[in-house]
Order: structure tokens, then sequence, then C-alpha cells
């Protein structure tokens, strides 16, 4: 077997390995969060930093356009931890959580080994002050996935395949409320809220 035919093999395995009943689970949170006003926050750590930001671009620019209810969402990021060291990039997230999160709340962290520990923090913080969460894990789903309201393990060991699998779902997550919602038809969704 050629790398090219392996590597589709254990990808096929990873999105095999998804728990969809999890997933319309997380889909269900979200509606909830919408509906009540709550606010949404998405992190990741290093390559699931650039899931984190497309699952916030597929929300922003799709899931909210002309809509009548649109989600408060944001992406955590840790670009300036980057240039950060220890504690102080560990806790990136949690300060900014700090900042903005409020009880019922959702965060979602995604992490490929499940113990990034600036996600696996903001998890910790976010279910202290009563958010709701969500983990998005690979491999054995690490420390975040014990602590997380819902888990979505991708239960393979390939970091490559996990973080495909991790767009898939989050393209599942994020698409269903663009190609199940019907949008309204005036471009700035109706009169202005006042």
């Amino acid at each position: 077997m050629n790398y090219p035919e392996r590597y589709k093999t254990e990808l096929l395995n990873a999105i095999e390995s998804i728990d969809l009943a999890q997933i319309e689970l997380v889909i269900q949170i979200l509606k909830e969060a919408r509906a009540e006003g709550h606010k949404v926050f998405v992190c990741g750590d290093a390559g699931t930093d650039s899931i984190a930001s497309q699952f916030l671009c597929d929300m922003v620019k799709e899931a909210n356009v002309n809509r009548p209810e649109r989600f408060r969402i944001l992406a955590l990021s840790d670009r300036p931890a980057r240039s950060s060291h220890g504690e102080q990039a560990e806790r990136l997230f949690v300060e900014q959580l700090k900042s903005f999160a409020e009880p019922g709340d959702v965060v979602i962290g995604i992490s490929v080994t499940g113990n990034s520990p600036n996600v696996v923090n903001a998890i910790d913080y976010a279910c202290w002050i009563g958010c709701r969460t969500v983990a998005v894990t690979g491999s054995d789903g690490g420390k975040l996935g014990s602590l997380a309201d819902v888990t979505i393990q991708v239960a393979v060991a390939h970091v490559g395949s996990v973080e495909d699998a991790h767009m898939i779902i989050c393209h599942m997550i994020g698409y269903y409320f663009v190609d199940f919602e019907k949008p309204l038809e005036h471009p700035f969704g109706g009169p202005p809220l006042r």
C-alpha cells in the first residue's frame, strides 16, 4: 500500500470513529445558546487554532448571514502565546474568558491530544464558572475529554487524521445551521434591532 492510500485509510478510520450522537448534542447546545443569547467561545492550540478560526469563519460568514437569530461567537487566539512562555501562555485563554465569559455561555476546546495546557485550562475555568463545555479531541481524549460536558473524540493516534476529522466535525456542526435553517431575504435580516 502506498503512502497516500495508507493515509486515506487512516483518515476514513478517523471519520468512522466520530460519534454522531455527540455531534447532535453539540448542535442542540449551540441552538439553545443562540436562542438564550449566550456567547460561544472556541479555542485550539497550534494546528487546532486554525480549525477554531475556520469554525468561527463558517459560523459568522455562513450560519449568521441573514438569520433572525445570530450566534454571538468568538475564537480565542493563542497567537500572542507564541511569543509568551510557561504559565503566561498556558493561561492565555483563561484570561480572555475571565474578561468575557459568563455562566451559560459555551466554550469549545479543540486539541489533538486533549492535553494542550491552554485549552485544558480554558475548559477547566469554563466549567468552574458555569459555562457549558465541549471538547473535540483525538486519541484517548486526554484531560480535556474528562473535563467537558460533551466530548467528541476521534479515537485514532495519527495527528494529521485527527486534525482532518476535527475539521469535518466542525463542518458537520456549522453546516447544520447553514443547510437546515432558511435565511431571511432581506440582506440585513429585516429592520434594525433597537
